[in-house]
């Protein structure tokens, strides 16, 4: 009986033990991720701080003009935000909504064949390299824009937005139609119950009680468009300037720090301004994350529950 008793209490311990492992095991990764991530911002403001001795932040911020080669040499940093700004905006305003729908008709609509195929070009589509899609890009989309809109040059913000949506929607099709696909059974199950049509309950019951997933989904699209490189350079024009259309060429920040940090003197003032860019992007990456929890929280009422 005894022995019986320690057998148990041994077969007992176990779970509890291999759980505990692999709690402490998912912690040691998180820590790592978080630790990661501040050696990253750390090795930014070490090796780019010292610009801000030269130029205020103010100034590095609002300055419009990006002149690292004149005596003495300015760095205004405005003109290639703006340019950031114009082309991760425009290709989310075109990759976000196309991106939500292609993932709404595979989850909801195509037949199992349809979608099969349409998910293999889909992940087929993100394996392409980023310089194949400034390629073509360059030969075939710009100057059927310069004809479409009768421009002296297509290389602009416009141009570089459309390449970084058909960039991005991957990421958005494929994220997206994993989250709606997770949304349980018993939600359309219910709706068409009540009475509601398939496409009612894919508009108010299925598209919300996903919609945490969605903004996730658009997040990490517009992260690819904003930290894309040679793409951009290819395509917008790589125009020190501020634009005031998407049809004026632009240069990004991603854009800016491969074309110039090649040039530079290691610890030089141009190449603190060039890591002083860095941390720039840095912050305004976070915020977009940031922003992205805010909107993505339940306590803004995005409850899945509540759709019942």
């Amino acid at each position: 009986m005894g022995t019986k008793e320690v057998i148990i209490t041994v077969e007992s311990i176990k779970p509890k033990f291999f759980e505990k492992l692999i709690q402490n095991i998912l912690k040691l990764t998180a820590g790592t991720t978080i630790l990661v991530l501040f050696l990253i911002f750390f090795f930014l403001l070490k090796e780019g701080y010292g610009i801000f001795s030269y130029v205020s932040l103010r100034d590095f911020i609002l300055g419009t003009q990006w002149l690292p080669e004149t005596t003495p040499p300015k760095f205004g940093a405005l003109p290639l935000i703006k340019g950031s700004l114009y082309v991760t905006v425009g290709a989310t305003l075109i990759a976000v909504p196309i991106g939500i729908s292609v993932a709404v008709f595979l989850a909801e609509a195509a037949p199992p064949m349809l979608r099969e195929v349409l998910k293999a070009v889909i992940e087929l589509l993100a394996g392409i390299p980023s310089v194949v899609y400034g390629f073509l890009g360059l030969t075939i989309l710009a100057p059927f824009i310069k004809e479409l809109f009768n421009l002296s040059s297509a290389l602009c913000a416009f141009t570089a937005s459309i390449v970084l949506a058909l960039m991005s929607l991957p990421t958005i099709v494929s994220i997206s139609e994993d989250v709606l696909t997770t949304v349980p059974k018993e939600y359309r199950e219910a709706s068409l119950a009540l009475g509601a049509t398939k496409w009612e309950t894919t508009l108010k019951i299925v598209i919300p009680a996903a919609r945490t997933g969605l903004i996730a989904a658009a997040m990490l699209g517009i992260g690819r468009a904003i930290g894309e490189t040679m793409a951009v350079l290819m395509v917008a024009g790589n125009a020190v300037m501020l634009p005031h259309s998407f049809f004026d060429p632009v240069r990004t920040i991603t854009a800016n720090i491969a074309a110039e940090m090649g040039e530079t003197v290691h610890g030089g003032l141009h190449y603190q301004a060039l890591f002083g860019l860095g941390i720039v992007l840095f912050v305004i990456t976070f915020i977009i994350n940031f922003l992205t929890n805010i909107l993505a929280a339940d306590k803004l009422g995005m409850k899945r529950g509540r759709y019942l």
